[in-house]
Order: C-alpha cells, then structure tokens, then sequence
C-alpha cells in the first residue's frame, strides 16, 4: 500500500488521522479512533504494545500508519514525538497510566526529578547577575501568554515589594508594541514562554534585541539555548501524568524573587516595613 500523504505534505499527525477515518476498515477505524483519543501512546510504545492496548493486530497498525502517509512506524513514531514537543497535552494522555502502584509516590519523584535537573543546570553566578540587572533596571517588564502569564504575575506580585517600577504586558485590549516602543537600554525584560509558546514569541526576542533591552527568558527544556537573550533558563516540566508540571518553573521564580530581595538588602527590608505598615492602617492584613 502506498502512502497516501506525500513526503512534504504540511500536514499535523493528528490531521491525517482525521482525514482518512470515514474512510478506513473497521479495525484501522478502531486504531484510528485510539489514536485520535491517546496519541501519546504511539509515541510512547511499541508497534506490539500500540497493538495490545488499541484491540487491533500487529499487522493493522503497519497498515494504518502507511495509510496515514507514512514508510514505517517508526517513521510514524518520530513525527508524533515531534508533534508532541509543539506543547499539546493532547499528546501526553495516555490509554494505560505509565506510573506504577503508587501514582503519587512516582509523581513526587518526577517532580523532584525535575527540580534537580532545572536547578543542576543553572549557573548560580547568572541568577545573581540577573539580580543586580533589576534592581538597577529603570523599568522591569514581564511578559507571559497562556499559561505563562501565571507566572510572568507571581513574579511581579512577588519583585513589586522590592522593584515597584515591575508590569506585567500586555493588559487587556492592548498590544506589545505599545509598550516596546517605550523601552530602552536601561529596561530589563523577562519573557515566559513555556509550551506552548505563542507564535509571535521569536519576532518578540527579535524586536528586544532591536531595541536593545537586557533580556531573560524562562522556558521549559524543550526550548534549545536561545543565545540572542541574555540570561536562558530552561525548566523541565514534563512527567508521565497528562498535564505539564510546573515545580521546576515555580521554584526557578522563587530563586529569582529570593535573590532579587536578598541583594535589595536594607532598602527591600524598609519596603517590605511600609507596605506591611500601610497594610495595616488600611485593614488588609
């Protein structure tokens, strides 16, 4: 059987599955279905194992993937584990949990897991430089989309008790160029952009260093060294669950907010005294 897609077609994994469906057996319409509703599994298993859990035989699933314009399973493999580093949760459910009998004893350890291996591969010497770059920034901006903006606000909720010229951007109903036209040498940005990234996020780095603002950026270890910015920390966020983990990230944010208010020094402590102090006589606290 020839593919049906060829080589070049621009077309997502999962699209081709949708493509051919009305038009399959009745067993490739059963792994197709499968797969529509756990695509990780081919990524994750073998052609036996994918076999064993969709309820079809070794011989369909070769069938079915040179049906979706593929040479191989293998073949078919790699383009759903590419699929799957574009940041689609879709991608990391799957039919069979991959944990064992104690899900959350194995979830703290990946999570764990993935803390260390965050941590292990940053250079200290680069939060403390960071540190010193904001504090002595005339503008700290942070910019997140989806679930980036969760933490592009937990660090400006955080770094406003020790750098009040700290923004989140873009707000509601407005565009980044209203705000990086106003940007110059003495800002400092730190962008978020954790799967999946927003499309405009490379010509975002681009107008940066345009400009010619300090940048940092925070990812997930998915993301290759991006040496147009000035300070790149990658955190591993990905586990055996069905949805991303974020400790890695949250802890990365904690040791930059630490940092940040330890090298402020005095001056954060006579902050902090006021904001408590007017908290207070406000009836906030």
């Amino acid at each position: 059987m020839e593919p049906q897609f060829q080589a070049d077609t621009p077309t997502t994994f999962l699209a081709r599955i949708r493509a051919v469906l009305p038009e399959l057996h009745r067993a490739e319409h059963k792994l197709g279905s499968f797969l529509l509703d756990f695509p990780g599994d081919l990524a994750a298993y073998d052609a036996q194992e994918l076999a064993r859990l969709s309820g079809v035989s070794k011989a369909t699933v070769s069938r079915f993937v040179r049906r979706i314009g593929f040479e191989s399973y293998e073949v078919a493999r790699r383009a759903a584990r590419d699929e799957r580093q574009t940041g689609s949760r879709h991608f990391i459910a799957h039919a069979e949990p991959l944990w064992g009998q104690s899900p959350l004893a194995d979830l703290m350890r990946e999570e764990m897991a993935n803390v260390a291996w965050t941590l292990e591969r940053i250079d200290p010497a680069e939060l403390e430089q960071l540190a010193e770059a904001m504090l002595s920034a005339r503008r700290v901006w942070l910019i997140g989309y989806r679930i980036s903006r969760v933490f592009a606000d937990y660090l400006y909720w955080q770094l406003l008790k020790v750098i009040p010229a700290a923004t989140v951007i873009p707000q509601a109903g407005e565009s980044l160029g209203e705000y990086t036209a106003e940007m110059t040498g003495e800002d400092l940005v730190i962008v978020v952009a954790l799967r999946r990234r927003a499309a405009n996020t490379d010509r975002l780095i681009a107008e940066l260093g345009r400009v010619g603002v300090a940048t940092a950026m925070i990812t997930d270890d998915g993301a290759g060294p991006d040496e147009r910015v000035n300070w790149h920390f990658r955190c591993r966020i990905e586990t055996s669950s069905p949805q991303f983990n974020h400790a890695a990230v949250v802890n990365l944010c904690h040791q930059i907010v630490t940092r940040t208010t330890l090298k402020a020094g005095r001056a954060a402590s006579a902050r902090l005294r006021r904001i408590d102090e007017a908290n207070e006589r406000l009836g906030e606290v």
